[in-house]
């Protein structure tokens, strides 16, 4: 029960539970395999992976132009296009798992605000008819007041 002013409210209390959020049970739910292909598309994505890529490939380059030690992979460079090829290969389809995990992220959060929205307009209808219920009792002491009148 609570005293707001001089009304009684008889609602029940919600008070904010420690439960897990919909982020830390999907979190929970991975294996291994699918949180090493979440951090591999999440490095693959990032400014730091194409700078370090970029350099590598330029110091490939450099390496096998001027020729200060022996050429492992001369002009048009046939090694580094196939190490691209085998690592576009690998990448792909990692990406694309992650991808499809974003996608069940993104579920699981719409799920959850809509049934956060549910539970919230169940609360504001109960507590309109509260307010309804006190209007009406507040009007009905009016009436009988001025009926005694």
């Amino acid at each position: 029960m609570y005293l707001v002013g001089s009304t009684i409210f008889n609602l029940p209390l919600y008070t904010m539970t420690s439960k897990k959020t919909w982020h830390q049970d999907h979190v929970d739910t991975l294996d291994f395999w699918q949180r090493l292909s979440d951090a591999v598309a999440d490095t693959m994505w990032s400014w730091n992976f194409i700078i370090i890529q970029t350099v590598i490939v330029v110091l490939w380059m450099i390496c096998n132009v001027v020729g200060w030690m022996y050429h492992w992979d001369v002009y048009p460079f046939i090694l580094l296009n196939l190490l691209f090829s085998t690592q576009a290969a690998y990448a792909a389809p990692i990406i694309m798992m992650a991808q499809n995990r974003q996608n069940e992220r993104d579920r699981a959060n719409a799920e959850a605000d809509y049934r956060t929205n549910i539970e919230a307009k169940k609360e504001i209808e109960a507590l309109q008819q509260k307010l309804n219920s006190i209007e009406i009792d507040k009007l009905d002491k009016i009436i009988a007041f001025l009926e005694k009148r």
